[in-house]
């Protein structure tokens, strides 16, 4: 059986050598990960150019998610280091200035977004340095905030804030980020995550860009506000996915929420048949050691009982000591939880439409038959998905129609993207898939399959049509001249 959880890893200074990445693979890696918070198109261009040739050297299909910066809100550069103590006054100025000490227990900076400021009240939060120093708002206009220190930090330039309190309401897509999408649309990326969605609008903004430039990426949500949280429903409805980006969640809501947050967005995605990742720390210390601690190693397998359809790495794989370690620790531990996986949901969700329904069916008609796979004829990848959804125990193969939406399944639980098959008539096209999924090595005559269809082919949503493949039914098919 396959590794059905799949592994998303962050590439970097670690990772980014083409040796590295085919060793990664080959541990369990299913998508890499391109932060375009951190280097220029060039560097980028360099790594999809090294998964490409990965890809074709192992012949497996591999995702490349664009991971776009966003509008992350920063304090703006400092004269030195703020060593802030408890009652201490921090200043916020919407106007550009250089960061200082005012004097003993005084000192003001700036927001990158000072638009921001005119939306915060009296006794609401700011949380600066990624949550790591809490401050309180005493007074507040558009001009200047003032907040009084509730911990001891030390605040250094350019370093992330949050508002947990505040609908902050600001464009999601940057100038930036269209730049790094266009980019990202030329060079056929599978999967582009946007940051800080609040809202269903953000999703339909994001995708209008997108397709504007021509990409047929699959746009994936990252939930790390608590506003995304609120409008989670009509986010999935819009998303081709959903990332729970649980850093700036934790911050964003009270820590404590955060695993039931992400046991109910996974609920949530799971019944929409959208693909989701469940993402940040899973691995941390394997950053730094050997071992990950047997807390991460209950976090992954948590996420993996939960139904995430992927567990991502970010510091570990891209500027960790050993990135093809924490991979295969990463994918020992996916291997082992499946060993008391709930499989066999078939009853669990409701049915949005006839595919659905026949999904279902599918799924559990190949599970009571004992078969050894199924084999999902798909044009949008939509059907292997919603057989997916139904978590049988048994291996699912996609036979899809192109590249794009055979490389869009590489993210769903599952799902092997193994073939891509010319559209066709039904019995063609039947032969033409048996033919290359024998060669393929991904059907064997020992064993039993499902195939699934629709007719007429090629057309969205139409899958209607199941075949049981045994040894008889796979010579008719291998003796039949396309």
């Amino acid at each position: 059986m396959i590794k059905k959880t799949k592994i998303v890893a962050t590439l970097g200074p670690a990772s980014d050598d083409i040796s590295v990445m085919e060793e990664m693979v080959k541990a369990g890696v299913n998508v890499f990960r391109l932060n375009f918070s951190h280097g220029t198109h060039e560097y980028h261009k360099s790594n999809i150019d090294k998964i490409r040739e990965v890809e074709k050297k192992l012949n497996i299909r591999i995702g490349i998610l664009q991971d776009i910066c966003g509008p992350k809100v920063r304090i703006g550069k400092l004269e030195v280091p703020f060593e802030l103590k408890t009652g201490d006054r921090l200043d916020i100025y919407a106007d550009e200035i250089l960061g200082v000490k005012v004097d003993e227990n005084h000192y003001k900076t700036c927001l990158n977004q000072p638009q921001i400021l005119a939306m915060l009240k009296p006794d609401e939060y700011v949380y600066l340095y990624d949550g790591n120093i809490r401050a309180k708002v005493v007074e507040a206009s558009a001009k200047v905030v003032q907040t009084r220190i509730e911990n001891d930090g030390t605040l250094s330039s350019n370093k992330g804030v949050n508002f947990p309190n505040t609908k902050i309401g600001i464009e999601v897509i940057t100038p930036k980020d269209r730049s790094d999408m266009e980019f990202g649309a030329k060079c056929g990326v599978s999967f582009v995550a946007i940051s800080f969605v609040q809202n269903a609008d953000d999703v339909r903004k994001a995708k209008e860009i997108l397709r504007g430039f021509g990409s047929k990426a699959s746009v994936l949500s990252k939930i790390e506000k608590f506003d995304a949280v609120e409008n989670i429903d009509e986010i999935i409805k819009e998303s081709d996915g959903i990332m729970v980006a649980r850093g700036d969640l934790g911050i964003e809501v009270p820590y404590y929420r955060v695993p039931t947050i992400q046991k109910l967005i996974i609920k949530k995605a799971n019944a929409a048949s959208k693909p989701v990742i469940t993402a940040t720390q899973m691995m941390l210390s394997m950053a730094e050691h050997e071992t990950a601690t047997r807390a991460e190693i209950s976090d992954v397998a948590n996420a993996v009982l939960d139904g995430t359809d992927a567990v991502m790495l970010s510091e570990e794989s891209a500027i960790g000591k050993n990135p093809v370690a924490v991979v295969e620790a990463m994918s020992n531990t996916i291997v082992q939880t499946q060993s008391i996986y709930p499989y066999n949901k078939f009853d669990e969700f409701e049915f949005m439409d006839e595919t659905d329904v026949v999904s279902s069916s599918a799924a559990a008609l190949a599970v009571r038959l004992k078969l050894d796979g199924i084999i999902s004829i798909t044009s949008s990848g939509k059907s292997a998905i919603k057989l997916a959804r139904n978590r049988p125990n048994i291996d699912i193969y996609a036979v899809a129609h192109d590249e794009a939406t055979a490389h869009s399944l590489t993210l769903s639980w599952g799902i092997t993207p193994a073939l891509v098959v010319a559209k066709n008539k039904l019995g063609d096209l039947l032969a033409d898939t048996i033919q290359k999924a024998v060669e393929g090595g991904f059907v064997d005559h020992e064993k039993g399959y499902l195939v699934t269809a629709g007719h007429p082919t090629g057309v969205e949503g139409s899958t209607n049509f199941l075949r049981i493949l045994r040894r008889d039914q796979i010579d008719y098919y291998l003796s039949q001249k396309i």
